[in-house]
């Protein structure tokens, strides 16, 4: 699919996506009413949907997914409370500090393995005030990223969310999921969400990058968590009057997306492995089961982004030597191909320097 006409083949990320022609004529034959006031139907009725899909309770649509987990967190916690994530996660590393502006809490962080928590090292990390003569904050909750975005775009095996969800619970602390790509996820593993959440608290679901809406979140749970939710949405300035257009284009995605995903993980495999087979560039194969391929280069971050921008091609960079490029539906095979092909010459250049 591509269907959006740029002359340039953008990698940075699965958020640069656009409404396709479909889409947008869904968003325009959408019913719509003021979601603030609880009448925009076509908001409840993505609402009831994604709900139905996760075999929870209720959900909420928020803007943003950094707005949906920092809701999820100031609904499950109290301030002064410590929460559990891996240290590469994206609550942690880019949402701005949100926990602790929003929520007052502390974090302890987890050193995983390709982004990925065990149920042995979340036990580990847990620390309750009772007990510690008042010394230790309470943990409360624990975060579980899938896809893990920093370990490669990598996906948790079943027994593993299960294990987690089953020692948080045990040790006294809901469970939250950012699954700002879960349906990568679900692609992936052949596993459908509302096996993968059964023993979650909360997930929270972004429209906006693979599954190509525009604008959009969703934070699902059971129906008093959500009635939280709701009220933290206000104060946080999540309130949206006429949404049911945006949440048409989340309707059409949900409808219509999501088995494509597959599409953009072949791709993504394809092209790490043809990149890995040159010179002066490394990737971790294992780790390239969705849509992500995290690249090494003996050239450098930097400069790699300036060459690979000249042939028309964008990456973002995610370290001095390491760059990403995230494969979406406006990515065909042919851009692909262009993309080897850039590699191909770059890595011929630097064998004619070292020659």
């Amino acid at each position: 699919m591509r269907e959006y006409n740029l002359n340039r083949i953008d990698l940075r990320s699965d958020t640069v996506t656009q409404p396709t022609k479909a889409m947008k004529e869904a968003m325009m034959a959408s019913v719509v009413g003021d979601d603030v006031l609880q009448d925009d139907p076509t908001v409840k009725q993505l609402e009831d949907k994604i709900a139905s899909m996760c075999g929870m309770e209720a959900a909420l649509f928020v803007p943003s997914g950094t707005m949906s987990n920092a809701i999820a967190i100031r609904a499950h916690t109290s301030p002064g409370d410590e929460i559990i994530m891996e240290r590469t996660s994206h609550i942690y590393q880019y949402e701005g500090g949100g926990y602790a502006a929003l929520s007052g809490v502390s974090v302890a962080l987890i050193d995983g393995h390709k982004g990925q928590l065990t149920p042995e090292a979340v036990v580990k990390a847990i620390r309750k005030a009772e007990g510690s003569l008042g010394h230790y904050p309470d943990g409360t909750l624990v975060c579980v990223e899938n896809t893990a975005n920093r370990g490669g775009g990598t996906c948790y095996d079943q027994e593993a969310l299960d294990a987690i969800a089953a020692a948080a619970r045990e040790h006294g602390c809901a469970i939250h999921m950012d699954g700002a790509r879960i349906f990568n996820a679900s692609v992936k593993m052949n596993t459908t969400i509302k096996r993968m959440l059964r023993d979650f608290d909360s997930v929270s679901i972004c429209l906006s990058k693979g599954l190509g809406a525009p604008v959009g979140s969703l934070l699902v749970g059971s129906k008093p968590f959500i009635a939280k939710a709701s009220r933290w949405r206000k104060l946080f300035g999540g309130g949206m009057r006429q949404s049911g257009f945006l949440a048409a284009c989340g309707l059409y995605a949900l409808e219509h997306n999501i088995e494509r995903l597959a599409e953009d993980h072949q791709r993504a495999k394809h092209l790490a492995e043809s990149i890995n087979n040159l010179d002066g560039f490394d990737i971790d194969l294992d780790s390239v089961e969705t849509n992500m391929v995290y690249i090494d280069s003996d050239i450098g971050a930097k400069k790699l982004m300036q060459e690979l921008a000249n042939h028309g091609i964008d990456v973002l960079d995610v370290g001095p030597t390491a760059v990403r490029a995230v494969i979406h539906l406006h990515v065909t095979d042919h851009d692909i191909e262009k993309v080897i092909e850039a590699f191909t010459g770059l890595a011929n250049q630097v064998i004619d320097v070292e020659g």
